[in-house]
């Protein structure tokens, strides 16, 4: 069964930064992605980033796109984000997530079938 455990999470000011990190416990195949989302309470979660495993192609949600930064490390089979310049709307659950590669579909959280549990990301003005 496929775990995902997030860490990282934290309160920090306008203006920081903080480090997420999710570790799988098992082998992320090439043919496979990894993701981070975000969760507000009553809302869908929302596609943050992703990153493909074999050919490191990213992709970022348009809001965050030069402020957060999507890493992976093969080896250990674990994903990063670095969030820099945070805001007070970045304030969410963020969940990693595990799927097939996709280019169409990786936006929607319908088609992810691992997910962590999440870490909490607050961000004070």
């Amino acid at each position: 069964q496929v775990q995902l455990v997030e860490s990282g999470g934290g309160l920090v000011q306008a203006g920081g930064s903080l480090r997420l990190s999710c570790a799988s416990n098992v082998r992320i195949a090439s043919h496979e992605m990894m993701a981070w989302f975000r969760r507000t309470p009553g809302k869908e979660p929302e596609f943050v980033a992703s990153i493909s495993w074999r050919s490191d192609v990213m992709d970022y949600l348009e809001s965050v796109r030069g402020r957060f930064t999507i890493t992976r490390d093969t080896a250990k089979n674990m994903i990063f984000l670095q969030m820099d310049s945070l805001e007070p709307e970045d304030t969410a659950v963020y969940l990693c997530a595990k799927g097939i590669n996709n280019d169409v579909y990786r936006r929607r959280p319908d088609w992810w079938d691992s997910w962590g549990q999440g870490t909490q990301v607050t961000v004070s003005s």
